[in-house]
């Protein structure tokens, strides 16, 4: 079992150095600048957001049923979730304010707001690492979705 997880670790690590190589050459950024972002995003997730999303992105079991209090499991941010569904700005004013600000209407929620814990660019940062793990097929749904929010 140990061995397996180590080997998914390190298929999981090859494959953000892969969409890393391929998002930089594609944006032309520093790969230096772009491996930092994605590495400060990665840290960054790992302290504040993968106690309820989980280490792997993978979510809370049963994520899409109410929980006994009500209030939705956390959802998946790898391909499986919907968080590739919603553009940038709705995914920054979510983990800033929270969802329940952004949701309205007395929506219940265990996701916190972190604008007062993270800077906007800490932020960025971890949105840049979640999107650098998903598929082609995801980024660019997910890019062409932010395009037409604007």
């Amino acid at each position: 079992m140990r061995r397996a997880i180590t080997i998914a670790i390190v298929v999981a690590l090859a494959a953000i150095v892969f969409v890393v190589a391929w998002v930089v050459a594609d944006r032309g950024i520093g790969t230096a600048d772009r491996t930092d972002r994605l590495a400060e995003g990665l840290e960054i997730y790992r302290q504040n957001c993968a106690a309820c999303h989980g280490e792997a992105l993978e979510g809370q079991p049963d994520w899409r049923r109410r929980g006994p209090n009500g209030r939705m499991p956390a959802p998946p941010h790898d391909e499986t979730g919907h968080t590739w569904h919603h553009g940038d700005e709705q995914l920054f004013r979510i983990t800033r304010d929270g969802v329940a600000a952004v949701v309205g209407g007395n929506y219940e929620s265990d996701m916190p707001g972190f604008g007062e814990i993270l800077t906007d660019d800490e932020i960025l940062s971890v949105l840049d690492y979640i999107k650098s793990t998903w598929p082609e097929r995801e980024r660019a749904y997910q890019a062409q979705v932010s395009a037409q929010d604007q």
